[in-house]
């Protein structure tokens, strides 16, 4: 039928005129032509041992990993880098992070040819290249690849611009975001509000020294990373032995990357009645990826030493979030996304009380837990 005064014409059922219809999806349609290997997961075992491909721009072999979900927020690339040999120069409106996770060589950054900068990595090493700023890897050994993961936020920025030129060739330089000065990428940084801590380089995550948090529960130790004026943010956290974190519950694409700790395992699940939960065992090398804004996931220390996580996640990253995102450590109760200890199901607390007898270790959780069968090892303060 044709509607009055128009010349539009109106569909008699809901589907007519949509069988060949598609929403453009930028950012599906440049991993598409990229032809890189993507895996769509949220659970990855082992961080040296993801399947890598071709990747043209990449200078050698790569892969995508996203989660599955329609509100995608940032992406993790892999990259190998072949013994000797060097990335394609390349510069970007999406911003991203580098976490190095073997071999050794350096990376240069620049804004303009005349005022290159340089600096060296190894494994462990985390860093930020600056919004559009040029940068290109090398490796430093002749014998060994070097492997990198690195998030970024390019699913929502090539969404928004659909335009390919624009996110490979757009000539701002945004200098407000970087100085070619040699105190750039050495390390240095500022600590805020106890455990804020503003740098662009980390030499060695694993071993960064953490700061009290005992909103988040059990002794648990946290710096929270500031890097590159970026809007995606990141930290770093650790627990003791026989102890778990409170859960909680954020958007998608936090990227949990286990840096230490022999054992342990997160739960994640998304209905009231944790139906849907389902058990993601970790070892030093393993990531997590939380799937979806509802999901509430919750980490736990099964093992005999320290745990410590690194999280790789989109924004809000600046100063205006101090909690790494907002309500970070603020009860459910109080409209935060926390729940506190004496809310938890007890079926969490007897899992993971299982998962600790098989190895022989004691449950510490006792202070926070009046159901705990083990003992209160540990205290709301700091526990080293």
């Amino acid at each position: 039928m044709v509607m009055k005064g128009t010349d539009m014409k109106v569909a008699d059922t809901p589907t007519e005129g949509l069988t060949d219809f598609r929403i453009p999806d930028a950012y599906e349609d440049w991993l598409e032509k990229e032809g890189v290997l993507v895996h769509t997961t949220h659970y990855i075992p082992n961080m040296w041992e993801i399947e890598v491909g071709p990747w043209e721009r990449k200078g050698g072999k790569g892969a995508v990993v996203h989660i599955d979900n329609a509100h995608l927020r940032n992406d993790m690339h892999v990259v190998d880098i072949d013994p000797g040999g060097k990335s394609e120069p390349e510069h970007h409106m999406y911003e991203i992070s580098f976490y190095i996770v073997e071999g050794r060589g350096a990376t240069t950054v620049w804004m303009d040819e005349g005022n290159k900068q340089t600096f060296e990595w190894g494994a462990g090493a985390l860093f930020t290249v600056p919004l559009n700023a040029w940068y290109q890897h090398f490796n430093g050994t002749g014998d060994q690849k070097a492997r990198y993961i690195a998030t970024t936020n390019a699913p929502p920025m090539m969404r928004l611009f659909r335009d390919e030129n624009m996110m490979f060739n757009c000539p701002t330089m945004f200098h407000s975001r970087y100085s070619a000065d040699e105190d750039f990428f050495s390390g240095n940084g500022t600590l805020y509000n106890k455990r804020v801590w503003d740098t662009n380089f980390l030499p060695n995550a694993p071993d960064m020294a953490l700061y009290g948090w005992k909103e988040r529960g059990a002794g648990g130790v946290n710096i929270s990373l500031r890097m590159g004026k970026n809007d995606m943010g990141n930290h770093i956290s650790e627990f003791p032995v026989g102890t778990y974190k409170k859960a909680h519950r954020h958007g998608p694409g936090a990227h949990l990357v286990l840096l230490s700790g022999d054992a342990g395992f997160s739960l994640l699940w998304n209905k009231e009645d944790r139906s849907d939960m389902i058990k993601c065992d970790w070892q030093v090398g393993s990531i997590v990826i939380v799937p979806a804004d509802a999901t509430y996931h919750q980490h736990f220390n099964s093992g005999t030493t320290r745990a410590r996580y690194m999280a790789l996640r989109d924004g809000p990253g600046g100063f205006m979030a101090p909690n790494w995102t907002m309500g970070g450590d603020v009860s459910l109760k109080d409209g935060g996304i926390q729940m506190e200890y004496e809310d938890e199901a007890r079926e969490i607390h007897e899992i993971y009380e299982a998962e600790l007898a098989k190895k022989g270790v004691q449950c510490n959780m006792k202070a926070f837990i009046p159901y705990c069968t083990g003992a209160a090892g540990v205290t709301e303060e700091r526990f080293t």
